[in-house]
């Protein structure tokens, strides 16, 4: 270093002041660098903020490169600002690939706004549910049995994108799965991680179908990591299954009037039609009144007593239910054998045009 040349220390405590300003101004590639760079800086946060920010640095900086080569002759000046252009670009193409990977597929993003952000859940965590079925939509033929009865093992959880699936047992219709149903929500719950069964039902495409899959031992691990995924599966399990009930208990109608409530299956309460029937035979079979007696003999005789009501029958006796506890049997079987033994249910119905009606 040359004696005349001065210090960091004196550069920084003692900095040399300018003996005269220029006279003329930068040219027009200075100028415009330095507004692109003062806009670019204008930016926001995440990953469209940064997508933004480095749009902007990056032509600035090109024009600052473009001035130090044509006005201020530096290649110091050139160097460094290419510098800072090609690393935007670089990050301009990282971000473009985070942004490509985050991207989810039309379905799911559709399937997110259906359940999951009127939740309000996060977006990182819907990823790590959707990570978990391999972003895999698969399709059901129409006529296409995704379960059958007794022969299906219980080994995944399904959710219905589009369609209609028929459920039934023993040949008779039980119920549908809409979409944004799930379709074997009853028999996921029946068992334990650690146990094994059967579908007890058959689900039947209608329709072309489309669902998506977790594989069981997949979704296990998840809802062991991650608590909050862990509730929000069981609110959507259990929000699914009562609906399930529900649709069932508008359909389990009697003959003789009567709509059984499948919650307590050994209540009922009566229908305002059959009440209304009722009513007009009891006052049918109450005998005429004779027409008043005049004289001292009608005083002396006592007016005749009604006859007393007969005794209630007795409620019979329910059987048992020893096989409720085998392993694999889900509620909708369980309803269906509790209606079984009772009278005018739609057990009796040979057909599902028939119960439909």
């Amino acid at each position: 270093m040359s004696a005349s040349s001065p210090s960091w220390a004196q550069a920084v405590l003692q900095p040399p002041a300018c003996d005269a300003w220029k006279e003329h101004m930068e040219g027009a590639a200075y100028q415009l660098a330095s507004c692109i760079v003062l806009l670019g800086y204008m930016g926001g946060s995440g990953i469209f903020g940064s997508l933004y920010i480095f749009g902007l640095l990056a032509p600035g900086y090109f024009c600052y490169a473009l001035w130090g080569w044509l006005s201020a002759c530096g290649l110091d000046v050139f160097v460094w600002n290419m510098l800072l252009v090609l690393l935007c670009l670089l990050q301009l193409a990282h971000l473009a690939y985070r942004l490509r990977k985050d991207t989810i597929p039309p379905e799911f993003d559709l399937l997110y706004k259906t359940m999951y952000l009127p939740l309000q859940v996060p977006l990182e965590v819907y990823r790590e549910i959707v990570k978990c079925c391999e972003e895999q939509v698969q399709p059901l033929a129409r006529d296409q049995n995704y379960a059958v009865e007794g022969k299906t093992p219980i080994d995944r959880l399904s959710l219905l994108l589009s369609g209609r699936v028929r459920v039934s047992q023993d040949g008779q219709f039980l119920h549908y799965v809409f979409p944004y149903q799930f379709l074997d929500s009853p028999e996921w719950e029946s068992l334990r991680p650690s146990e094994e069964g059967t579908f007890q039902v058959t689900l039947t495409a209608e329709t072309d179908c489309s669902y998506v899959t977790w594989p069981r031992r997949r979704l296990y691990l998840l809802l062991r990591k991650d608590r909050y995924v862990a509730r929000l599966f069981s609110s959507h399990l259990g929000y699914d299954i009562s609906e399930k009930l529900y649709s069932l208990n508008e359909k389990l109608f009697a003959k003789f009037g009567l709509r059984f409530d499948i919650r307590l299956p050994s209540l009922y309460h009566v229908l305002g039609p059959a009440a209304s029937e009722g009513e007009p035979e009891e006052a049918e079979e109450l005998p005429p009144t004779p027409p008043p007696a005049h004289g001292p003999a009608a005083a002396s005789e006592a007016p005749p007593q009604p006859p007393p009501p007969p005794p209630p029958p007795a409620p019979r006796p329910r059987a048992s239910r020893p096989e409720s506890d085998l392993l694999g049997e889900d509620s909708t079987s369980l309803v269906l054998e509790d209606f079984a033994e009772l009278p005018g249910s739609f057990m009796d119905y040979v057909s599902e045009g028939e119960y439909m009606k």
